[in-house]
């Protein structure tokens, strides 16, 4: 705190509005801190593909996006929905985790609450996971 009240005041601030101002960060901060990010992003391991997974962490939704050069253009953003074993699973924290196999265009949806793990990849045009198990 000391810190940003002496940036404050060095950029001209007065001393009651920088106590105002310190005030009113405190009562933020802790609140936008607390909020959890919806949803989780990771690469696809396999090192030639330019494939980002997403997962939803509350409810396990898992989908797909990868870039696709266009004849002619500029390329487009092709994204993957989800589909057979990859929609909303029980309420949870899940995360995606990417394998170490180079060659491996899936990923492994986790619960982190149970330890159960599927993997998820790309299969006629939507994400497709495997059944959880342990």
């Amino acid at each position: 705190m000391a810190v940003v009240s002496e940036y404050l005041e060095n950029a001209g601030f007065r001393r009651p509005v920088l106590g105002a101002l310190l005030a009113l960060g405190t009562c933020i901060v802790p609140h936008v801190s607390a909020q959890a990010a919806p949803f989780e992003f990771a690469p696809a391991p396999q090192t030639d593909l330019n494939r980002v997974y997403r997962v939803d962490r509350a409810t396990g939704e898992v989908g797909a996006c990868q870039f696709q050069l266009k004849e002619g253009g500029v390329g487009v953003t092709v994204c993957f929905p989800a589909g057979e074993g990859a929609g909303p699973q029980a309420p949870s924290d899940y995360l995606l985790m990417p394998s170490r196999h180079e060659r491996e265009g899936g990923i492994f949806r986790v619960n982190v609450r149970t330890g159960e793990m599927s993997i998820c990849y790309v299969f006629d045009d939507k994400v497709v996971c495997t059944p959880q198990t342990k």
